[in-house]
């Protein structure tokens, strides 16, 4: 066992010569690279499945027999600084690299069939590897600037992933919105490492935990620094894991390819933050008033999360929104103590929200799939509808998702969001209830996004293959606003374009291929192979729907790591067991017990909120909705029925508080962006007006005095004798007269 310890350093480092070689190849001898583009999506699951596999075993050490392993080697050494690397290997490690393989290689698989239509598929392998690898590197890190660099790399890899379309101007803006907001964060977490580094004099974890748990309690340090530098800390993890103030980028970073939003989304980026919280906890939890600021950040991200993603058109938007509220759980939970809770639902969450992205990449792709329906619009959940018949594999993987993700037993984020639900009560009532109805709010928009997509009708107008309209699929609007259905002459027919051909490696099928992006002004087909393209939506390929159903497992099972089988009378269960190391350090008691009765009684208080959600999602999207095959109709309808659950005034209210983003995108633009604009042209105009205008005055009067007293001198003495004696007269009779 200490045999398998001692080589965990090469976790991170498995996959780096497949991408190492892959970069090469796309630099020195691209041509070559991008004809052989077959072969390198397989060693790259490969390499990061044997990274699994040591991973899983690892884990099942630490089951067993509860250890932490550290390796340290000397980077740098002298009198007053000494400098380490190395890997650590505690519970916290294993959790975080079982997710992230797992997942990655899920999306790598789907992304060899989602992605072989794009010129920039070798480009992607490259970028989604190195994204896994550096997030490996992350969580095997033993010291806070080992953790920086790697964190720093994960940044930078979600920064190349969301602009992988760069030539698209939202995209590029996109990754720049990202790159740009976490600057603020990573900043913050730079001070607070050499806060904490003037503090303690060290960096590695173990020393930091040992100097701040004795010198806090006996008042050796100022707590009012030692705070300031655990929120800097901190403010790394809000800009990471999209929490309130710093969530503005994760809608926009939906313009990347899906998978890469399903990576970015379940187990890299996003989870970085919460892992940096969880790895400093017990730094967190001994200085003053930090833990309830992590809960409050938690708990209003929660909320606003929730509420954004209640009328959003853009089903990838809808989701990530959806993201925003799960991770504010997560933090809640750390903010109040619940560490088990938090990591459970980490693990839950990442496996849903991971089946969910990649069905709604096969929604998109099947979209896509018709004839003359435009890719820009593939998104739009308006357009979308009786997908069920169409697309039931999809349909059905994703229905999981969705029901896991409101709590509805006994699918996984049931068992972990219900703790944590419990747990806010013990905390605060306030913060209980707020969570509580952000879950009603979870169940309605993510049964709005399932109900809209798959049940009730198509709702798109396209044209055939002779141009002519085909009016038995319609358009109708979601809110009621007749300008938010499209219409027919937004979706212009599109042709396809045969001039380019792709490979995929694990399916036989050849794929179109177009440019280096995909364009709003062209169709992108992947099911070229066929001579009869239909005119409705298709099921996706096997290789895209074997991910599906390995995470559709995953979503039905994985919560049962946290279910106290063993014991009937208390919460021990494997999840704990596996957390024991990590709980002990945290001198937290492990032998919980656990009243049946009580956790019944709350489990049924919180899937009634659920299920109520659900119950007026169904209303306002459900069949009753999906009815109505006329736009006029629809409209009448509304008009006639301004108190049927809200008012129009109520339900606009809320449309435009989420197509707005919260009004918090408009407020950075006014008051950040507006006002930086603004001191920068003010401090222009006094560089330009007062700085330069001063030193231009002299020079001016200067070149005027100088041209002046070039016409007194004549090269007459006398007259020289003149002005000089009259300018000593003047002197003097200036002086003599001078009242004393």
């Amino acid at each position: 066992m200490e045999h398998t310890y001692q080589y965990a350093w090469i976790i991170p480092f498995v996959p780096l010569p497949v991408t190492i070689s892959i970069g090469l190849g796309l630099l020195l001898i691209p041509t070559a690279a991008k004809n052989a583009r077959r072969m390198w999506a397989f060693p790259s699951v490969s390499l990061l499945s044997i990274v699994m596999v040591f991973s899983a075993d690892l884990s099942i050490y630490q089951i067993n027999g509860s250890y932490i392993y550290q390796y340290l080697c000397s980077w740098t050494i002298n009198n007053d600084f000494s400098f380490e690397f190395g890997h650590l290997i505690d519970p916290l490690t294993s959790i975080m690299s079982i997710l992230i393989t797992t997942v990655g290689i899920a999306v790598l698989f789907y992304s060899d069939n989602y992605m072989s239509h794009d010129q920039g598929y070798l480009r992607f392998f490259t970028s989604m590897s190195f994204s896994a690898i550096s997030m490996l590197g992350l969580v095997t890190s033993t010291n806070l600037v080992q953790i920086y660099i790697f964190w720093e790399l994960v940044g930078m890899c979600s920064y190349l992933l969301i602009g992988f379309w760069f030539t698209r101007p939202i995209a590029a803006n996109a990754c720049q919105k990202a790159f740009v907001t976490n600057r603020v964060g990573d900043f913050g977490l730079l001070l607070g490492i050499l806060g904490f580094y003037w503090i303690t004099g060290s960096f590695e974890f173990r020393e930091l935990f040992e100097i701040l748990n004795n010198l806090i309690p006996n008042n050796g340090v100022n707590c009012l620094f030692a705070t300031l530098c655990a929120f800097l800390l901190f403010v790394g993890a809000i800009a990471k894991s999209a929490q309130f103030p710093l969530h503005v980028w994760l809608p926009d970073a939906m313009e990347g390819p899906t998978p890469i939003s399903a990576l970015i989304h379940a187990a890299t980026m996003v989870a970085a933050g919460i892992f940096l919280v969880a790895r400093l906890f017990p730094i967190f939890r001994v200085i003053p008033h930090i833990m309830w600021i992590i809960s409050l950040v938690g708990i209003i991200t929660v909320l606003l999360g929730a509420t954004l993603s209640l009328a959003q058109r853009d089903i990838k938007r809808g989701l990530a929104y959806s993201t925003m509220s799960q991770l504010g759980y997560i933090m809640l939970a750390l903010g109040i103590g619940s560490y088990r809770a938090a990591l459970f639902h980490l693990i839950t969450h990442a496996y849903s929200k991971a089946l969910l992205f990649l069905g709604s990449g096969s929604v998109i792709h099947s979209m896509e799939s018709i004839v003359g329906y435009s890719p820009d619009k593939s998104q739009n959940m308006v357009l979308m509808g009786g997908l069920t018949k169409y697309v039931p594999i999809t349909k059905t993987t994703f229905y999981v998702g969705t029901l896991s993700l409101c709590g509805i037993p006994p699918l996984a984020c049931f068992w972990s969001k219900d703790e944590i639900l419990n747990d806010s009560w013990l905390y605060s009532p306030m913060f209980a209830i707020i969570a509580c109805s952000a879950a009603g709010l979870t169940a309605f928009y993510m049964f709005r996004i399932y109900l809209l997509t798959f049940e009730g009708h198509l709702r798109v107008q396209f044209q055939n293959y002779s141009g002519t309209k085909n009016s038995s699929l319609y358009s109708i609007p979601i809110w009621g606003k007749e300008e938010m259905g499209l219409n027919s002459q937004n979706l212009p027919f599109l042709g396809i374009n045969n001039n380019k051909q792709g490979l995929s490696f694990f399916s036989n099928k050849v794929y179109q291929m177009d440019g280096n992006v995909r364009k709003s002004t062209q169709f992108f087909s992947t099911h070229s192979d066929n001579k009869d393209t239909s005119i409705y939506p298709r099921e996706s390929d096997n290789t895209m729907l074997l991910p599906l159903l390995i995470l559709f497992l995953f979503t039905l099972f994985v919560g049962s790591i946290g279910i106290p089988f063993e014991r009937l009378g208390t919460g021990f269960d494997i999840l704990s067991k596996w957390l024991i190391p990590q709980i002990t350090f945290l001198q937290k008691s492990l032998d919980y017990s656990v009243d049946w009765y009580e956790f019944v009684r709350n489990s049924i208080f919180s899937v009634s909120i659920a299920c109520f959600g659900i119950f007026i999602a169904s209303l306002f999207y459900g069949p009753v909705y999906s009815s109505f095959q006329n736009l006029d109709l629809i409209n009448s309808f509304v008009k006639m029925s301004p108190k049927r659950i809200f008012s129009d005034r109520i339900k606009y209210g809320i449309y435009s508080w989420s197509h707005n983003r919260g009004y918090i995108d408009i407020f950075y633009a006014t008051f950040f962006i507006k006002g930086i604009r603004r001191l920068a042209l003010l401090t222009n105009f006094f560089d330009k007006r007062i700085i330069d205008g001063i030193t231009n005055s002299v020079g001016i009067t200067t070149f005027f005095v100088g041209e002046g007293i070039k016409y007194v001198g004549g090269g007459r003495i006398s007259s020289y004798l003149f002005v000089f004696l009259s300018c000593v007269l003047g002197f003097s009779f200036f002086f003599l007269f001078q009242p004393f």
